[in-house]
């Protein structure tokens, strides 16, 4: 298309380019108009600028040269809220709450982490193969809290893959589940596949499938209830949910694989269930992470304390 000029005005001065150059001509995504900045077809005063996220000044003279108009060419960033636990050039880590769909999937199209992070980064690492996922590495539930890496170029994408694959990645998560008589520590492995059933669910109760493997310890042992630590060895999808449901010990408020807290109960049990039965959500969360930096070959491990709504059912377990 033809040679677009635009010289910055007052009342988008201070703003980030990407963001003014998408609203001043809404045809074009900010993914578009990142593309452009990457390849050299956006300039700010004739020279290419150092990041598409560079912000703009009154009289700057922006020039976009032949962009095509696509539909569908990736996720639109959204000004959701993103806890940022570190980043620099290469990745971030982000502590994701609870609701927060990961990425863009059907009934989700939009309103999800990479919407967020597609609006607060200046840069994703992007996989031709999933357009709508760009820089995501691994997934958590959306009802599930805690820890996420994103990859924001081709390079750290490419290392940390390797790192979940090969399961050197180090998870570990903490859950609240129904009935403490469960032995101080464990491991569940078996074979893992769809539900024969019913395709929205997954099963350990299959003869063939992919190997899982759940670790698992009791932190605070209730009445009714009890505090996990556990460490994933695979990382299949609602694996400790699938896991902990079988062997009789579901996750509270977990709508696929749990029950409802019981009412009645005495004592210290009737505090802990009326505590279950109050719990808007899964209780599970991604609380600690670590993986080798994928390009400075740093150890890192992060965590991330007990969201508000776990923290007062952890505290009803505890007793406290």
């Amino acid at each position: 298309m033809s040679e677009r000029v635009w010289t910055i005005a007052a009342d988008v001065a201070g703003a980030r380019l990407d963001q003014v150059v998408a609203e001043r001509w809404p045809e074009l995504s900010r993914s578009q108009v990142r593309r452009a900045v990457d390849e050299g077809r956006l300039t700010v005063n004739g020279r290419p600028p150092k990041k598409a996220g560079v912000a703009v000044r009154v009289g700057d003279v922006v020039c976009l040269e032949h962009v095509e108009v696509t539909a569908g060419e990736g996720p639109e960033g959204e000004a959701i809220p993103l806890t940022i636990v570190f980043e620099d050039e290469h990745l971030v880590v982000v502590d994701k709450p609870a609701g927060l769909v990961v990425h863009p999937a059907p009934g989700h199209a939009t309103g999800t982490l990479v919407n967020a992070l597609v609006h607060h980064l200046d840069e994703l690492a992007e996989t031709e193969d999933a357009p709508d996922r760009p820089g995501i590495v691994h997934r958590i539930d959306k009802d599930t809290s805690g820890l996420l890496v994103v990859a924001k170029t081709g390079l750290a994408m490419a290392g940390l893959q390797a790192q979940f694959a090969a399961h050197t990645a180090h998870r570990r998560y903490r859950a609240v589940v129904f009935g403490p008589r469960l032995d101080e520590a464990g491991t569940i492995e078996t074979l893992y596949d769809r539900h024969p059933r019913d395709r929205k669910r997954f099963t350990g109760r299959v003869s063939r499938g992919r190997r899982a493997c759940t670790h698992w310890r009791v932190l605070v042992r209730g009445e009714a209830l009890a505090l996990l630590e556990l460490t994933l060895e695979t990382g299949r999808t609602h694996q400790i949910r699938v896991h902990m449901s079988e062997r009789g010990h579901p996750i509270v408020a977990d709508p696929i694989y749990g029950r409802p807290a019981p009412k009645g109960g005495v004592g210290r049990a009737a505090v802990e269930l009326a505590a279950a039965r109050r719990m808007p959500r899964l209780a599970l969360h991604a609380a600690e992470l670590g993986f080798v930096h994928p390009v400075t070959a740093a150890e890192l491990d992060f965590a991330a304390p007990d969201p508000p709504d776990l923290a007062r059912l952890v505290a009803a377990v505890d007793g406290a």
